[in-house]
């Protein structure tokens, strides 16, 4: 197909891995591809968003494509709206609260989930075609006692950080919190304070 995207062949970038043979997309290369078949026999358009490649549909995010050291795998935008009555979809991290991945290890387990993949395919580009949103719950950010101290002491800081989304605000609560020493906390806010400035997360580049 034209217009291929590199990360199949060359990975996200993100890393000192692109373009060597040690990056998780080259490693995953023969999953990643049949993920990606799935997407496109469903008509769905592919872009690269957030460095990897994502299936829209409608104008709507409907997945994206991602490899890691330990597994690859598919997930699935809106999964609020999915009915996933096998449970076989998983948390992407600790942090998450919807279950909206698949992880796989080899390139049989997608052809085994085939089915349910284009099964959750087929459900979102419903919902987008429907126009039907998620009504997503919004769990307030608790902020860092530390935190709080700094952005009370640094006015165009704490103006800049109430304007980031909750989601990138708890990118910092967790930050900070991740850190057991005060100093490393303290630091940690310090190194931040240009990219919260910016109106960027703490995982933003």
């Amino acid at each position: 197909m034209e217009n291929r995207p590199t990360y199949f062949d060359d990975g996200c970038g993100r890393c000192a891995r692109f373009q060597t043979d040690d990056c998780s997309a080259r490693q995953w290369s023969l999953g990643l591809e049949i993920l990606r078949d799935i997407c496109l026999a469903q008509e769905l358009q592919e872009t690269i968003k957030w460095s990897h490649p994502c299936y829209t549909y409608s104008d709507r995010n409907i997945a994206i494509l991602g490899a890691f050291r330990t597994d690859f795998r598919i997930t699935f935008m809106n999964a609020e709206l999915l009915s996933d009555k096998a449970g076989v979809l998983v948390l992407a991290g600790d942090q998450s609260q919807v279950a909206n991945v698949l992880k796989f290890t080899s390139q049989v387990d997608v052809v085994r989930a085939a089915p349910s993949i284009t099964e959750f395919l087929l459900q979102l580009k419903e919902q987008a075609a429907s126009g039907v949103k998620t009504q997503r719950k919004v769990t307030p950010v608790e902020i860092p006692d530390v935190l709080l101290s700094v952005l009370h002491d640094d006015p165009e800081l704490r103006a800049a950080f109430d304007k980031l989304t909750p989601g990138r605000q708890k990118s910092y609560a967790i930050l900070v919190n991740s850190a057991k020493r005060h100093e490393t906390k303290i630091a940690r806010i310090a190194k931040s304070r240009d990219k919260i400035i910016q109106g960027k997360g703490a995982l933003d580049r």
